[in-house]
C-alpha cells in the first residue's frame, strides 16, 4: 500500500530548497549539476517491517510486478505497479521453511529466481526458481549452490542464471567455506534447472602470483578460494561472460558462463588520496567538512554493484566503489591512523597526522602498507573509493578510464551541508561516517534515456541517487541528485523517509508500466521500495 507521510513531503521540500542554493557547489568545488534530466517522485511502498525489508528489487514487466526481497521477513514481496503511483503488495513468496535469509531476487521471461542463503550461513544455499505469475507456495525447483548466495542474476538470453555465492567465514573466523560462482541451466526449462560451480581451487596455486599482482588474499590461513568473495555479477550483453565482483578482495573474476568456468582473477588496484581532484574528508571529529589530499594514502576500490554498459562500440564495466572490510570476532583487518606505527621517512608529519582531526580517525587495513617489511607503515590504505568508476573491457582485460574522483563527497557537502557523511540508520550524525567510507556508493543501475547513457548511484549512508551522463565514458557530467530523506525524522519510527539504497532497478520506457523510463529503489533501512520516473 502506498504511504504517505508528513514528513517524507518535508523531505522533497527540503530537497527542492537544498538544490536551490545557487553558491553551494562553489563553497565545496562541487560541479554543478547539468539538469538535464530529474527524479520525479511516482509512489513509494513502505513495509511494515521497516529495516531490512527492501533490499534487492526486480521487475517483470509482463507482469508488471516488481519482486522485492523482504530480508526482516526471509520472503519476496509481489508489488503491483501497474500503477506506479500506487504501488500495492498483493502477495509473497515466503522462504522460510528454506533457509535463514533470502538474499537476491532477479527476473526474466516469466520466471523469478531467489538466493537463499542456509540457516547455518557457512552450508550451501540454494536458487529457488518460481513463475512471476503462478502460485508462490512452492518453488518450480530448487538449486542447490555454494555457501551464503548473495547475488543472483539472468543472462540476457534468458538461457543461464548466474549466482554469486560469497562464502564468508563464520564470526570466530574458524570455518572459511570456499567464494564460488554458481552457474544454472535454465535451457530445458525450470522444473529441469541443473547448477554447475565456477570455482576457484584451481587458483590456489598461485596465491603468490595474485598477491604480487594486487589481488587481496589476506584471511588467516586461507586458501585462494576461500579468500575470495564474489559479491555482484554483470553479465555481457552476448550472455557469454559474467564479470564478478570480488568486493574485500579488491579484484573482478571474468567467468565463462557456457563452461561454468574461472577464466581470469584482475586486481583493480588502488586510488591515490595525494592526487588533485581525489581529497576526502578523513576524520569524524574535525569539527566540520574539511577535504584534504595525503600522500602516501591510497584507497582500494572494492566495488558492490557494477554494471556493464555498451556505449558506441565498446563495452565498459561501471563500478560503485563502496568499500568492505572484514571485522570478526575472532580476527579483524580494521584499524584507525593513529593507532599504529608509521615510517618517519614516508609519514615526517606522524604527530600532526594521527591526530584525530587529521587522519588519526581514519580505518584502514592492516593488511597492506609495510612496504619494506620493518613493522612500521610505509602507506596507508583505507575502504573503498568513495566515488564510482568507469572502465574498458577488452581482451579480458579491464582498463580504468574515469573515477568521479571526490565529486560525490563534495557534492553531498555542497547540497546537504548539514547532514554531510550521515549514517544511514540515525538522524543527527553529521560527519558521522568520514571516518570509514563517506558516503559509501553502493546501488548502481545504467540505463539509456533519449539516446544517451546514463549511471544512477545509490549513497548507502547520506542516502539519495546521483546520476551522470556517461555518454562520453572518459568525461562523465554530474546531472542531478535526489535525495527523499527526512533528516527530522525518527528512523524506527518509520517517519524518515528514504533510507540506505541498496539496489536500483533500471526499467526503460518500452517495459515499464506508464510508458516511461523508470528507476525502482529499494531502500533497505527504511524497508521502503520507490519509484521514480526519469523526466528529461
Amino acid at each position: 500500500m502506498l504511504r504517505h507521510s508528513l514528513g517524507q513531503a518535508m523531505a522533497f521540500a527540503f530537497m527542492l530548497l537544498s538544490f536551490a542554493a545557487p553558491a553551494a557547489a562553489a563553497d565545496y568545488d562541487a560541479p554543478e549539476p547539468s539538469n538535464a534530466l530529474r527524479l520525479e517522485l511516482l509512489g513509494r511502498h513502505t513495509a511494515p517491517e521497516i529495516e531490512g525489508a527492501a533490499e534487492i528489487a526486480s521487475y517483470d514487466p509482463a507482469t508488471k510486478r516488481l519482486f522485492v526481497v523482504n530480508s526482516n521477513q526471509v520472503t519476496v514481496d509481489v508489488l503491483d505497479i501497474a500503477d506506479p503511483k500506487n504501488p500495492n503488495k498483493i502477495a509473497a513468496l515466503n522462504l522460510k521453511k528454506f533457509g535463514g535469509v533470502a538474499n537476491s531476487v532477479a527476473v526474466h521471461g516469466g520466471v523469478v529466481a531467489v538466493a537463499v542463503e542456509a540457516f547455518d550461513k557457512q552450508d550451501p544455499g540454494a536458487v529457488h526458481i518460481f513463475k512471476t505469475d503462478g502460485e508462490f507456495d512452492a518453488p518450480l525447483a530448487s538449486v542447490p549452490v555454494g555457501s551464503l548466495p548473495d547475488m543472483v542474476t539472468f543472462t540476457p538470453d534468458g538461457k543461464y542464471i548466474v549466482v554469486a555465492c560469497e562464502g564468508e567465514p563464520d564470526d570466530q573466523y574458524a570455518t572459511d567455506p570456499e567464494g564460488s560462482v554458481w552457474v544454472i541451466d535454465m535451457q530445458q526449462g525450470p522444473t529441469k534447472a541443473t547448477g554447475r560451480m565456477a570455482g576457484f581451487q584451481g587458483f590456489n596455486l598461485s596465491k603468490d602470483e595474485l598477491q604480487k599482482a594486487g589481488v587481496r588474499i589476506f584471511g588467516p590461513h586461507s586458501t585462494v578460494a576461500q579468500d575470495l568473495e564474489p559479491e555482484y555479477i554483470a553479465v555481457t550483453p552476448d550472455s557469454a561472460r559474467a564479470y564478478v565482483a570480488l568486493q574485500e578482495n579488491n579484484a573482478v573474476a571474468i567467468v565463462n558462463i557456457a563452461k561454468a568456468e574461472v577464466e581470469e582473477i584482475l586486481p583493480l588496484g588502488f586510488k591515490d588520496f595525494s592526487k588533485p581532484g581525489n581529497s576526502l574528508d578523513p576524520s569524524n571529529k574535525d569539527g566540520g567538512i574539511h577535504f584534504g589530499t595525503y600522500d602516501n594514502l591510497y584507497g582500494m576500490y572494492q566495488p558492490d554493484s557494477i554494471a556493464l554498459a555498451t556505449i558506441g562500440d565498446t563495452l565498459y564495466l561501471v563500478t560503485a566503489n563502496e568499500g568492505d572490510s572484514r571485522d570478526y570476532d575472532g580476527w579483524s583487518e580494521e584499524e584507525r591512523v593513529a593507532k599504529v606505527q608509521l615510517d618517519p621517512e614516508a609519514f615526517p608529519n606522524a604527530a600532526e597526522l594521527q591526530k584525530n582531526e587529521a587522519l588519526g580517525r581514519l580505518k584502514i587495513t592492516k593488511t597492506l602498507g609495510d612496504t619494506d617489511g620493518d613493522g612500521d607503515f610505509d602507506e596507508l590504505y583505507s575502504f573503498g573509493a568513495r566515488s564510482f568508476a568507469i572502465w574498458k573491457v577488452k581482451d579480458h582485460k579491464i582498463t580504468l578510464v574515469y573515477d568521479s574522483g571526490d565529486q560525490i563527497e563534495r557534492i553531498t557537502a555542497a547540497m546537504l551541508p548539514d547532514y554531510f557523511n550521515s549514517t544511514d540508520d540515525e538522524n543527527n550524525t553529521f560527519d558521522d561516517r568520514s571516518d570509514d567510507k563517506g558516503p559509501e556508493p553502493e546501488a548502481l543501475a545504467v540505463g539509456e534515456v533519449g539516446g544517451r547513457s546514463y549511471a544512477f548511484i545509490g549513497l548507502e549512508r547520506i542516502g539519495g541517487v546521483m546520476v551522470y551522463d556517461i555518454t562520453n565514458p572518459e568525461s562523465p557530467v554530474f546531472v542531478t541528485y535526489r535525495n527523499d530523506r527526512d533528516f527530522s525524522g525518527v528512523v524506527p519510527e518509520g517517519t524518515a523517509g528514504d533510507l540506505a539504497p541498496e539496489c536500483i532497478d533500471f526499467i526503460p520506457a518500452d517495459q515499464s508500466p506508464n510508458g516511461k523510463d523508470i528507476i525502482a529503489v529499494a531502500n533497505e533501512v527504511s524497508g521502503t521500495t520507490t519509484l521514480y520516473e526519469i523526466v528529461q
